[in-house]
């Protein structure tokens, strides 16, 4: 998808091994540039290697704490990235979804595109038994997703489900 929107900027939200995030940088530009966020560095060092192995290290700015507040001090007068972003994909905590999802609002430029991951959940979120807290967000995300004039969306139901919200 980055590659058919010849995306440029790009966010990761939840980085873990590193995956996402090299599959992205593999189809930007050279001066293209994905910003990754995960709250830990457990697996920093197999991302790294598997990024620089890929070509594509410098193309990754690995950010560590809460996307919170990475995406925040990306909206900070002093960065200046608000509406610069083509791409966002989101894969962290789902009770954060939400928050995400506004943050992401900011930063992705009209015509851009957010992705978020686990929609279907294994099947969970049909499951109203289910009440768990990240069952109950990706629930909440979808109905705001289907309700908010601010995007179109599509849900794609391969894998575990990808909301894909283009952004008017």
């Amino acid at each position: 998808m980055c590659k058919m929107i010849r995306a440029k900027k790009t966010l990761d939200i939840g980085m873990f091994t590193g995956y996402s995030a090299l599959t992205i940088a593999q189809v930007l530009p050279p001066d293209g540039r994905v910003v990754t966020c995960d709250v830990s560095t457990q697996h920093e060092a197999l991302a790294r290697e598997h990024w620089r192995r890929a070509g594509v290290e410098s193309r990754i700015d690995f950010r560590v704490g809460p996307a919170v507040d990475s995406l925040r001090r990306l909206l900070s007068d002093n960065a200046g990235e608000a509406g610069s972003y083509d791409f966002a994909f989101i894969d962290a905590d789902k009770e954060s979804y939400a928050d995400y999802y506004e943050l992401c609002l900011r930063l992705v430029r009209p015509g851009g595109f957010i992705a978020f991951d686990n929609v279907l959940w294994g099947g969970a979120v049909l499951n109203e038994a289910d009440q768990s807290s990240s069952t109950t967000a990706l629930r909440q995300i979808c109905q705001k997703l289907h309700a908010d004039e601010r995007v179109d969306v599509s849900i794609l139901n391969s894998g575990d489900g990808v909301a894909l919200a283009f952004v008017k």
